[in-house]
C-alpha cells in the first residue's frame, strides 16, 4: 500500500519562503509521478507543480512558475517543493499525490493523497 505524506506548512510573512516535504512509502519510488495541489474552501484543487520520478522533468502551474521550484530525492523517497516570493493569494492547504497520470494537471488522475498541510500567508 502506497502511502504519502506532506510536512513543512505554516505562517510566513508575504515575500517570504518555506519547503514542503513529501515522503512516499510503500512502494518503488520510481515509476511514479509526484504533485502538489492546493485547494481553499472557495476554490477547487489546483495544480500546484510535478515532477517525473524517472525523468526528473519538472511541470508547474502558470500561478507558480519562476516562484516555486519542485525536486526530489530518491534517496530519502522525497519531493519538496521550495516556495519563493510567496504572495497571500498561495495560501492553502497544499497536498502530496502520487500516480500514474496522463495528464500531470489533472488531480483525478492521481491515486495515493496525503493529508495536507496548511500554508498561511501573511500580508
Amino acid at each position: 500500500q502506497v502511502q504519502v505524506g506532506e510536512s513543512g506548512g505554516g505562517l510566513v510573512q508575504a515575500g517570504g519562503s518555506l519547503r514542503l516535504s513529501c515522503v512516499l512509502v510503500g512502494d518503488t519510488f520510481s515509476g511514479y509521478t509526484l504533485g502538489w495541489f492546493r485547494q481553499t474552501p472557495e476554490e477547487e484543487r489546483e495544480f500546484v507543480a510535478a515532477i517525473t520520478l524517472d525523468g526528473g522533468n519538472t511541470y508547474y502551474g502558470d500561478s507558480v512558475k519562476g516562484r516555486f521550484t519542485v525536486s526530489k530525492d530518491n534517496a530519502k523517497r522525497t519531493m519538496y517543493l521550495q516556495m519563493d516570493s510567496l504572495k497571500p493569494d498561495d495560501a492553502a492547504v497544499y497536498y502530496c499525490a502520487a500516480g500514474t497520470p496522463m495528464v500531470l494537471t489533472n488531480s483525478y488522475e492521481y491515486d495515493y493523497w496525503g493529508q495536507g498541510t496548511r500554508v498561511t500567508v501573511s500580508s
